[in-house]
């Protein structure tokens, strides 16, 4: 029996579907508590109710109904006189904390992500995402003539990469390897953090125009950017070539095969004859394995744009027919491995 099959075995199979069922409730929630910057005021210390309301601006009954529900959540604590505090989970709502998930928990009750998300039998039915019938458009069609959708994506996007970073980058030796390409790198954060951990290895990070012309800050604090050439273009076209390393996390899993093919047939073109090629991805297990997180991640791919999470043995079929060959999986710490590959 499994964890979660113990713990709700008490519970009548009709009371574990109506649990299961206001699952979209609780992230709703905590969205709303993101949303609020309730974590920001509390990280500065406990607070009565009424004076979190005042500081936020918002409506102090409809704030506390929202706060005990969070609190039952794990979110916050409630003491006498509707006093909340901040719980270690709450604390990663915080905007500055640094394994923040704010901006995470914002982007899933924006109507680009929730709205898709209804229309999941449909993607079932079709074999297809759903997102342009949702939307009306491919989704990152959809993203680019939304900025700000676009602008709270990637910040979302950057919040996720950061519980990835630190342990990828130490579970990988990157010191032997003289040019490392980023590609779909976004502003630089996973690039910044293999420079400032090898000083000898110098980068480039490549993503579309108007994401790396945000990119800066993430070089700047790692005291890296002397070594970092920045490129715009479209990794569907081309990538920079000499590289001896490419890398690319959690990008493939955005796009179904052919274009997959696509963006890897470009690195396996670009890169020099000993290179790797580095997928930072959350690998599926073997059919049967439980894996909650990775096959609700899947189903979001499988929703928004065909993509989809890869096993291993997906891997080795996708490198194959494009001249690579899978060298092997790493685990990359956290959800994350490191699928290595190299020329066939």
């Amino acid at each position: 029996m499994t964890e979660v099959q113990s713990a709700t075995a008490q519970i009548p199979p009709s009371a574990r579907v109506l649990q299961l069922a206001m699952s979209s409730w609780v992230a709703a929630a905590v969205s709303a508590v993101a949303e609020l910057g309730v974590a920001d005021v509390l990280g500065q210390g406990p607070s009565d109710v009424d004076r979190l309301a005042k500081e936020l601006d918002v409506d102090t009954t409809n704030l506390y109904r929202l706060l005990r529900a969070a609190a039952d959540l794990g979110l916050f604590e409630e003491t006498e006189g509707r006093v909340f505090a901040l719980t270690e989970v709450g604390n990663a709502l915080r905007s500055d904390a640094p394994d923040s998930m704010r901006n995470f928990a914002r982007w899933v009750n924006t109507a680009a992500e929730r709205s898709t998300w209804t229309g999941l039998a449909d993607s079932v039915r079709t074999g297809r995402s759903v997102f342009e019938s949702v939307h009306g458009k491919p989704v990152w069609e959809y993203m680019l003539e939304h900025p700000e959708v676009n602008a709270l994506f990637d910040r979302a996007m950057t919040d996720t990469s950061s519980q990835v970073t630190a342990p990828a980058v130490a579970s990988y030796d990157f010191s032997g390897f003289r040019k490392v390409v980023d590609v779909g790198g976004g502003h630089g954060q996973f690039l910044a953090a293999i420079l400032a951990a090898n000083p000898g290895v110098r980068g480039v990070l490549f993503d579309q125009p108007e994401v790396v012309a945000g990119a800066g800050e993430e070089f700047d604090k790692a005291g890296v950017r002397d070594r970092v050439e920045v490129a715009g273009g479209d990794f569907l076209a081309s990538v920079p070539e000499g590289g001896d390393a490419y890398v690319v996390v959690n990008v493939l899993h955005n796009w179904e095969d052919d274009k997959a093919e696509l963006i890897l047939g470009g690195i396996r073109k670009a890169m020099t004859d000993d290179a790797r090629v580095l997928l930072v991805e959350a690998v599926m297990p073997p059919d049967g394995a439980e894996a909650l997180t990775v096959k609700l991640m899947d189903l979001n791919m499988m929703a928004h744009a065909d993509g989809v999470q890869r096993s291993e043995a997906q891997y080795a079929e996708l490198f194959a027919r494009v001249g690579l060959k899978l060298s092997r999986v790493l685990p990359g710490g956290g959800l994350c491995s490191i699928v290595e590959a190299v020329r066939a």
